[in-house]
């Protein structure tokens, strides 16, 4: 059979590219005149171009491919949707069978207390919705007033105008002048780089005491929720000490304040547990999901809500004025639903938990004695290595992130999938990652860390 990706060589491809397509994240100018890498084919962990080369995907996509590439089981169950029921909307007091199945499956793997989903089509559209279903929250508790959401800086939650608010990525925000009012931040509990004069413990006090500070600086009674990744990734692979969430969420309960946890990452195995609010030990009101909900195979996302706040909206709030077209989309959502199966069913969360995380821990922390290393951290199957020009004092090269840049482009051009981000380089590769692919994947990032010292004459 004739394949799409055989229409046209590299060149014809990069041609199209140039004339028609305007990347995410991307300076066009720049890469029209590199021209852009066509990928292909994928299978597994790994990734092929149209050239032929063969790259081991250690970001599984972006977060999301848990399952891994090449699941006949979520294209055969899209195939059988597409021919029974393709579309329908959920509007108009209608449903499928689908986004019933899933709703309920749902209910079953994430935390007990959390019984309702409204389902979006990303991780940005499920932070929209947790930032207009809060406000509606405080206003039917007859508490108006409560409209502030505080964040962190180096938080990614979407690139949408409220995603982009709620995080703190100060690039985005100075392109469209973000964050709209009502979004505050404050630091992250980023310890190797704001934290070195204390323990781990300390700091995630610490840090979690930044919250009540500006909770108390703007008033309680104006604060409507905190939102938080367990990791933060997109920001750097910012692992908080155990004391943090706990802490966290003690300073939510004590001031009424609502405690959303973006789960778009962390969430369907990637730290060892379902959630990463259940891998650092706390209890969300609200839970922002995509990304490992379908392995990316289709665009889906959606909101969990604790049952306490869900009755509140449901008994006093009436008509919810919010939702999009796709919202609960039949064929998504029963690729979700078997794609949450194959997670359950081949226990690849226990098997991240017990096995293969460890292993990839133990592997991963071997690369801490590269001399361009200053930590190698990660929990799960999530990884980082700061880059650093003097480890002892924790210097960073300047300018911030030209480093990073040239090797993460060493691991693309080296059959890597390595991402950076400043001079962080980070990794999330897909669950189904083997010990023999974990150890590739430790070589290869070890020979694009001595690519890069030799380019900048380290030894």
């Amino acid at each position: 059979m004739t394949t799409l990706s055989s229409r046209h060589d590299t060149a014809g491809w990069q041609a199209i590219d140039r004339r028609h397509f305007l990347h995410p994240f991307t300076d066009t100018k720049a890469l029209r005149e590199t021209g852009t890498r066509v990928i292909v084919r994928a299978d597994g962990v790994w990734l092929w171009d149209s050239n032929g080369e063969r790259l081991l995907d250690g970001m599984a996509g972006l977060w999301c491919v848990n399952i891994g590439y090449g699941r006949d089981e979520l294209a055969e169950v899209a195939a059988a949707q597409m021919r029974e029921l393709p579309y329908y909307n959920n509007f108009f007091k209608t449903a499928n069978p689908p986004v019933l199945a899933l709703s309920e499956l749902l209910a079953e793997v994430t935390p007990a207390h959390m019984n309702h989903v409204m389902f979006t089509g990303s991780g940005s559209e499920s932070n929209d919705t947790i930032l207009r279903f809060v406000r509606r929250y405080w206003d039917v508790r007859g508490k108006p007033r409560r409209k502030t959401i505080i964040s962190r800086w180096q938080a990614y939650h979407g690139s949408t105008v409220a995603g982009a608010s709620l995080g703190g990525m100060t690039a985005m925000h100075a392109q469209g002048d973000l964050p709209i009012p009502g979004i505050v931040h404050i630091d992250p509990p980023y310890w190797y780089q704001l934290g070195a004069t204390q323990s781990p413990a300390e700091f995630g006090l610490r840090a979690a005491g930044w919250l009540e500070q500006k909770i108390l600086e703007l008033g309680p009674e104006t604060i409507a929720a905190f939102i938080g990744e367990p990791i933060q990734g997109a920001g750097g692979v910012i692992i908080p000490p155990d004391t943090y969430w706990p802490e966290i969420e003690r300073i939510c309960r004590k001031y009424g304040i609502l405690l959303v946890a973006d789960e778009v990452i962390c969430g369907f195995g990637r730290t060892g547990n379902w959630f990463g609010c259940e891998t650092f030990g706390f209890k969300p009101d609200l839970m922002a999901m995509a990304k490992g909900m379908s392995s990316g195979y289709l665009p889906i996302g959606g909101v969990m809500i604790a049952d306490e706040v869900a009755t509140v909206m449901i008994e006093g709030g009436g008509e919810f004025f919010h939702g999009y077209t796709y919202s609960g989309h039949p064929t998504c959502c029963a690729v979700a639903e078997r794609n949450i199966r194959i997670l359950r069913d081949e226990r690849l969360v226990e098997r991240v938990r017990e096995d293969t995380g460890p292993y990839l821990q133990r592997r991963w922390r071997e690369l801490a004695d590269h001399p361009l290393v200053g930590e190698a951290r990660g929990i799960g199957f999530i990884g980082a290595l700061e880059l650093v020009k003097d480890k002892a004092t924790r210097e960073r090269f300047a300018p911030l992130g030209e480093v990073g840049t040239l090797c993460r482009d060493f691991c693309f051009a080296n059959g890597l999938v390595m991402r950076a981000v400043w001079d962080t380089m980070i990794i999330s590769p897909p669950l189904v990652m083997t010990h023999a692919e974990i150890d590739e994947l430790v070589s290869r990032a070890r020979r694009c860390l001595d690519l890069t010292a030799g380019a900048l004459g380290v030894n």
